[in-house]
């Protein structure tokens, strides 16, 4: 379906599963798509309505509209998709991977996210510092590092084609060393298919951003995954997040695993998803 954001930017969204199933939002992360949460909708569509969506300019989502690249427009976005597939006062449980975690934390203390959150999952993200934490290049942290970690994730030149060498400086730069190669081809996949200048106008937002506020924002109940071979958010991001969050339920970290969570670890992300569904809109709904 198309959905129209505040400023008339166009989004592509995609419903599953049955009607007045629970509910489920998943948002995806910087240069991904719909196409990301592929497992989590296989699984998920079956007893849950899933709404998947793609943020703009990604997959099938135009280029912005007036309100360009930033974080309100993320919070915006996510708006207008909750106003379109959730009847009022429908509640949900909202996922964000990455930038998609940070749009939740964006739109914490919109009126929308907390009319229809009954809690959320974020995975593999961070509210600021996020160059400044990378590990995606191998030096002692500091100005050095920090400056060529903006160069390398600002990088205008075009990814390309899919290949061996893309693909291992994807797999290195994003996921876990055991990652399967299905998976990561999978990932590069999605990745490549970001248009370049998408690309490089959300590393802009997200080399400044800061969203401390919002996470003080996020009152509803927010568990936070994971990987700890995440090089990209390392799992620093999610502590702070834990001890921040003023509902915070529950940290999990996975071992071995990269930023790709959704990807990578799929059972585990599905899983953690409908223990939140069990406990914030089953029992909820049973107990009312």
């Amino acid at each position: 379906m198309r959905v129209v954001s505040a400023d008339g930017s166009a989004l592509h969204a995609e419903v599953y599963g049955p009607e007045g199933a629970p509910a489920v939002v998943l948002a995806h992360g910087w240069t991904c798509s719909t196409q990301f949460w592929a497992a989590q909708v296989r699984d998920l569509s079956v007893d849950h309505r899933v709404v998947v969506y793609d943020q703009r300019g990604h997959g099938r989502s135009p280029a912005a509209g007036p309100g360009g690249y930033s974080t309100g427009a993320l919070a915006d976005d996510l708006e207008a998709v909750l106003a379109a597939t959730l009847a009022p006062g429908e509640k949900a449980v909202l996922v964000g991977h990455s930038m998609g975690g940070m749009t939740l934390m964006a739109a914490a203390g919109r009126p929308r996210l907390r009319a229809h959150a009954a809690a959320v999952l974020l995975c593999s993200t961070g509210p600021s510092r996020l160059v400044a934490e990378s590990l995606v290049l191998p030096l002692r942290a500091g100005r050095l590092r920090t400056r060529l970690t903006r160069a390398v994730l600002g990088a205008r030149a075009p990814l390309g084609p899919v290949t061996a060498a893309s693909k291992a400086v994807l797999k290195y730069a994003t996921m876990g060393p055991g990652s399967a190669p299905e998976r990561v081809a999978e990932c590069a996949r999605i990745v490549h298919a970001c248009p370049r200048r998408v690309r490089v106008a959300w590393s802009h937002v997200l080399a400044e951003l800061d969203l401390e506020a919002g996470v003080r924002e996020l009152t509803v109940p927010t568990a936070v995954l994971a990987g700890t071979a995440d090089r990209l958010t390392p799992p620093v991001h999610a502590r702070a997040l834990a001890a921040a969050l003023p509902a915070c339920a529950g940290l999990e970290e996975l071992a071995g695993v990269g930023h790709m969570t959704p990807v990578e670890a799929p059972e585990a992300v599905t899983a953690r998803i409908r223990a939140l569904v069990t406990t914030y809109l089953r029992e909820r709904e049973e107990a009312a």
